[in-house]
């Protein structure tokens, strides 16, 4: 293997290890991934988010998210609300807003903690490449 590759073979280590972490963490606050990406969104979002930002933000197929919003409906955690035409708004009952404060404000402030503790030329060096990583990649793929 060359230099790359080596580089490239870790880069997918740390990704996948971070999705680990996600998902280990979703686990030990007793919420599905699929729910935690759904709740994180709303609340990265304010209170409220259109389910096609949801799908396009996770990545997780309109399928799932739909089985996890009927989910977490049936569970008054949330609600939906026609918006424009036949797109939905999510927005969290107050049941909710108390689970996220129990679970995904607690990845938040983890998250946050973690930034805090990096210098803001660390900081900015980070989202620099990984935005640049994601547009380059964006454009290859266009390519396909």
């Amino acid at each position: 293997m060359t230099m790359m590759n080596q580089e490239m073979k870790r880069f997918n280590h740390l990704t996948s290890e971070i999705n680990a972490a996600y998902h280990e963490t979703a686990l030990k606050l007793g919420i599905s991934d699929s729910a935690m990406q759904i709740l994180y969104t709303i609340c990265n979002n304010g209170e409220s988010c259109l389910i096609s930002d949801i799908c396009r933000l996770t990545g997780i197929s309109k399928q799932t998210i739909n089985s996890s919003l009927r989910k977490l409906e049936d569970e008054k955690i949330l609600y939906l609300e026609v918006y424009k035409g036949r797109s939905k708004i999510i927005r969290l009952t107050e049941h909710g807003k108390m689970l996220t404060e129990k679970t995904v404000m607690k990845v938040i402030e983890i998250e946050n903690k973690i930034f805090e503790a990096w210098s803001e030329e660390k900081r900015n060096l980070y989202l620099s490449l990984t935005q640049e990583y994601l547009t380059m990649f964006q454009n290859e793929v266009k390519q396909l």
